[in-house]
């Protein structure tokens, strides 16, 4: 089950071996992101620890919460990462800038 009621649903697919996605963080919005097809790693990263987790079966999802950095990698041939999001598209909702995330958290930018 989503945990929000969800505006935004896409999907990514064909991303070339060796792609990564994401990169970025939301302010205000939420995601949950589901395996339909194939595997996938996704990077979550609160601004101290940072852990992988490996999706692979579309019965099992994972919960990207706000102010969450989020990276993903590591796609297998023919995979479909399905994406529901907590509202409609906003260049401002995202911090696409690591620096700048950590610096929202209230952290130092690591050099």
């Amino acid at each position: 089950m989503i945990p929000f009621a969800f505006k935004r649903v896409y999907y990514l697919y064909d991303v070339p071996s060796g792609a990564r996605r994401g990169g970025h963080a939301h302010k205000e919005q939420q995601e949950f992101l589901i395996a339909l097809s194939g595997s996938f790693e996704v990077i979550v990263d609160d601004g101290v620890n940072k852990d992988t987790v490996t999706l692979n079966r579309p019965d099992k999802g994972l919960l990207i919460p706000t102010g969450t950095w989020r990276e993903l990698e590591n796609f297998s041939s023919g995979s479909i990462c399905l994406v529901f999001n907590s509202d409609i598209f906003s260049e401002n909702d995202y911090i696409r800038n690591y620096d700048d995330f950590l610096l929202s958290k209230g952290l130092r930018p690591k050099i």
